[in-house]
């Protein structure tokens, strides 16, 4: 036996699945996108099942959310995950995100009313009105920082 056969044997079956099913995510066509979703999260391991589906959203949304391909693509995906709470509000913060970085209409209320990882994520990268929202109110001090510093450089150029 090799080294590799030992290290595999010794992977919990749960992981082999997560990055199985990683790869099947990443294969999938917009045609059967929803299906693959929709059979991961048939795991009886739910948390390791949603942490698969979680990336592959953050995976796509972050490819689509500039683009007309995003909407369509977050409604597919909002009904495939329906019944998995954390799944949907990820997606429901995309298209807040989408919105702000496209200075489409969004409310002040919503980005405080956020998780953590959508307020350091628009403190990153985001325009004037939501950096001095976040300067302010930001959840915690990371948060704060990186959106005083962001505009900051901003105010700059």
């Amino acid at each position: 036996m090799n080294q590799l056969d030992a290290s595999q044997e010794e992977e919990p079956a749960e992981h082999l699945r997560f990055w199985d099913y990683l790869s099947k995510l990443e294969q999938a066509t917009e045609a059967d996108e929803v299906d693959v979703v929709s059979e991961v999260l048939t795991d009886p391991d739910r948390t390791m099942a949603q942490s698969a589906v979680l990336r592959h959203l953050d995976r796509r949304a972050a490819e689509l959310h500039c683009g007309p391909a995003y909407e369509p693509w977050a409604e597919k995906m909002t009904q495939a995950t329906t019944h998995y709470p954390f799944l949907t509000r990820r997606l429901r913060e995309w298209s807040l995100f989408r919105a702000i970085t496209l200075q489409r209409p969004w409310r002040p209320d919503a980005l405080l009313d956020s998780s953590d990882w959508l307020q350091l994520k628009t403190a990153e990268a985001s325009n004037a009105a939501a950096l001095e929202i976040l300067t302010d109110s930001g959840r915690t001090k990371r948060i704060r920082n990186t959106a005083r510093i962001n505009l900051k450089q901003q105010s700059r150029r």
